[in-house]
């Protein structure tokens, strides 16, 4: 089989492909015909050793994947052969709150990940995947999609009516605006290019900020509520944006922080704001199985089609690493075609 490895250092320049064996499902595993895989900015700093995981080389990336199970070990009974699936990015994490040993059990690292034609998962680390989406849609689930639905409906309790802010139109934040689309939230997403605030609009968008033009993007949220903020933010940013977006909270909202976009860390950090709003700033790890389960429900019921932007072949995927690095050339998610 063909796949993906890091061979014996990070970065893009080792990347190569390899052929190797087909692996074989031990006890209460399943065997997956990988056919669609997604990018996630977890992937990207994995890749340049940024983010402190302990993986071995040589090494298969990436976290988010979608096929079809062709063979399973003995003791299987949540699927059989023919099911289609998608992983979960945490193959321990079935239900309730993170815990320490979910971090250990994360694919693309450290455990081995998915860019490659088969790979082998337990069967609790996969669920089944909306008869109505394709593979390359339903490989932009497991982390992007995860990560919105758990912040904002499982944790955050989000429901017609709230207001959310959004930043930027990557993969989550396009998630989270269309299940804000989904409960009957207002949505409000920042972006520093037009054209993509257009599309933004079009998939439902409530109102825009460009924060190019708008620099102080939470005062402009404030005003578009009428002073008094909103109740939940996806931040996407870190050290970068987390003051702004706790500013832009009504009292008691949320605040969710799913990335590191614009910086690791608050060299000054006033604490008032936090106290005075009342305000909830929850870290996430994406999601449980049961979360995983339930979005994938309601993606069934409502028709949801994620949006793919671009679509790479494996031998490709230095490409859609450096278009994903690049990081202002792409709406919703980038995905490779096994």
């Amino acid at each position: 089989m063909k796949a993906i490895q890091l061979t014996n250092g990070f970065g893009f320049e080792e990347l190569s492909l390899q052929e190797l064996e087909i692996p074989a499902p031990g006890p209460k595993e399943v065997l997956v015909r990988m056919r669609a895989a997604s990018l996630n900015f977890r992937d990207l700093v994995i890749l340049n050793g940024i983010m402190p995981v302990d993986i071995k080389f040589p090494f298969i990336p990436l976290s988010d994947g979608a096929g079809e199970i062709v063979a399973v070990g003995e003791g299987v009974t949540r699927f059989q052969a023919g099911q289609r699936v998608a992983t979960n990015l945490q193959q321990r994490f079935y239900a309730g709150n993170p815990r320490a040993e979910v971090l250990k059990n994360s694919l693309g690292g450290p455990l081995n990940g998915v860019a490659a034609e088969y790979v082998v998962l337990h069967e609790d680390g996969i669920v089944s995947i909306p008869d109505h989406l394709t593979y390359e849609e339903a490989s932009t689930l497991p982390i992007a999609a995860l990560t919105a639905w758990s912040g904002l409906i499982e944790y955050g309790g989000m429901q017609a009516g709230d207001t959310v802010l959004l930043q930027g139109t990557g993969g989550v934040s396009i998630f989270a605006l269309q299940f804000a689309q989904m409960t009957g939230a207002r949505a409000i997403i920042t972006s520093s290019s037009d054209a993509k605030l257009e599309r933004a609009k079009a998939l439902g968008a409530w109102q825009t900020i460009n924060y190019t033009e708008v620099p102080d993007w939470d005062k402009a949220a404030l005003e578009l509520t009428g002073g008094g903020g909103v109740d939940y933010v996806l931040d996407v940013g870190g050290a970068g944006t987390m003051v702004k977006s706790i500013h832009s909270l009504r009292v008691g909202g949320t605040v969710s922080m799913v990335g590191f976009l614009a910086g690791l860390s608050i060299p000054e950090f006033d604490v008032t704001t936090i106290l005075q709003k009342a305000a909830t700033v929850r870290g996430s790890q994406v999601g449980n199985r049961d979360h995983f389960e339930n979005m994938n429900r309601a993606i069934g019921i409502h028709r949801l089609k994620p949006v793919v932007d671009q679509i790479f072949s494996l031998d490709r995927i230095g490409e859609a690493f450096a278009l994903l690095a690049e990081g202002k050339q792409y709406f919703g998610k980038i995905v490779i075609q096994i």
